[in-house]
């Protein structure tokens, strides 16, 4: 399937933006007139014919202590702080399969980041981090690719640093397993191999700030909907991939992902 799918009339199109959470500009109900279709970007929800609609994609940065460290931070003084993707980056990987990821223009350091990623099925504000699981719907793997060079060049210049992290493709992820189908992940393997050779390996314990701790700190700042997704940091030894290089990572407890860089 297409990370990309066009509404087909208005009527559709309003719907859609209800389930994701958008609000039409005041005064409109209904469904509104439209100069042109605009793309949508659904997630498909293992074993169901459900897609998983995207509002938002949220990533937290630095979230494993060694990684941290490897970016010149110390995580021992450091608060959690997001950054966002576009939600049409999304590239959707089947289960099993190994697309084509096209390697983006502008940059020669290429780097893979391997994370868990999470699924809001209910929104809020200000959630209590004792009860913010029970908004996660559902869970996946998911690469956080990055235009590393653009990213350190703006990063020095102290200019927002989109340019390295928020362009096409740059959300490759599995399907979304349903929480009544895995539970909820707090430890277990992850890792990542570059034409088969380990790079990434660590263990989701190890992640500074929960899950459950991103969602309570996220819908501080901002309020969370149904159709937004979490990328909740990657373990350390992140780094770059060229254009024939097979990109391979896995979480205990969900299929692994595949890609191939062209």
């Amino acid at each position: 399937m297409d990370r990309r799918n066009f509404f087909h009339g208005t009527a559709a199109a309003a719907a859609a933006g209800a389930l994701a959470g958008c609000a039409a500009p005041a005064g409109v109900q209904g469904a509104a007139r439209t100069p042109f279709a605009v793309a949508s970007t659904y997630i498909p929800v293992v074993g169901s014919d459900e897609m998983f609609p995207v509002r938002r994609i949220y990533c937290i940065g630095r979230n494993y202590a060694a990684h941290s460290r490897e970016m010149g931070s110390d995580p021992t003084r450091e608060p959690p702080f997001f950054f966002q993707k576009p939600s049409d980056a999304v590239q959707n990987v089947a289960i099993g399969t190994m697309p084509d990821h096209p390697y983006p223009p502008l940059t020669k350091n290429y780097h893979y980041e391997a994370e868990l990623v999470a699924a809001i099925g209910k929104g809020g504000r200000n959630i209590p981090i004792g009860t913010a699981l029970e908004h996660v719907w559902g869970y996946t793997l998911g690469l956080d690719m990055t235009r590393r060079d653009l990213q350190q060049a703006m990063g020095n210049e102290k200019k927002p640093w989109e340019i390295g992290k928020s362009f096409d493709h740059s959300a490759p992820l599995g399907p979304i397993h349903k929480v009544a189908q895995t539970g909820h992940f707090t430890k277990g393997a992850i890792w990542l191999k570059v034409n088969r050779q380990l790079k990434q390996n660590a263990n989701l314990d190890q992640m500074i700030w929960s899950v459950a701790e991103q969602v309570a700190k996220l819908s501080e700042a901002f309020e969370l909907f149904p159709g937004d997704i979490i990328y909740s940091g990657t373990p350390a030894n992140v780094g770059p991939v060229v254009r024939g290089d097979v990109i391979e990572m896995h979480i205990d407890g969900l299929p692994n992902l595949s890609v191939k860089i062209v």
